[in-house]
């Protein structure tokens, strides 16, 4: 995540982000160095595995920490607004080749998640369908092959 990009994020994205790193600063991290001080008072640490463990989590919980941070730092905040050409923020409604609909929404890679059909922009679909109009059939350079989606319309 330390390349410096941009980190597209919807207002709820960053919200969400935000309350994770409060969360993690302020609840997990005092809670692995309680246990961390709590592990010492045992004695010898060469052989305590309670604080060995402690301490790798505290190594996780802070890597995290610094992820979330670079994220939330490199944040570019978009809103989904009307308009005729898919962008961030947009849903859009597409059918396939087989005449299979699906609806999905672009947003940034930070918040994609197929489950919840929110695709990244930066995904052989997403990329795809940046700049699309409604009635306008992209190709998708999938890692399986091109396959061709039109825009059904924009939601």
């Amino acid at each position: 995540m330390m390349n410096n990009e941009k980190v597209y994020l919807s207002e709820e994205g960053y919200k969400k982000l935000d309350e994770k790193l409060r969360h993690l600063i302020n609840v997990e991290q005092p809670a692995i160095v309680k246990r961390l001080a709590e592990a010492r008072e045992h004695g010898d640490l060469s052989e305590n595995a309670e604080y060995h463990a402690a301490k790798d989590e505290l190594a996780k919980i802070s890597g995290e920490i610094a992820e979330i941070q670079a994220e939330l730092k490199l944040a570019v905040i978009y809103s989904a607004e009307k308009t005729d050409a898919v962008s961030i923020g947009t849903k859009v409604t597409v059918k396939d080749e087989k005449g299979n609909v699906d609806e999905y929404e672009i947003v940034g890679t930070a918040e994609a998640d197929i489950y919840s059909n929110k695709i990244s922009n930066e995904s052989a679909v997403g990329a795809a369908l940046i700049g699309a109009r409604a009635s306008e059939t992209v190709t998708v350079a999938a890692p399986g092959g091109q396959y061709k989606l039109t825009v059904v319309k924009l939601n």
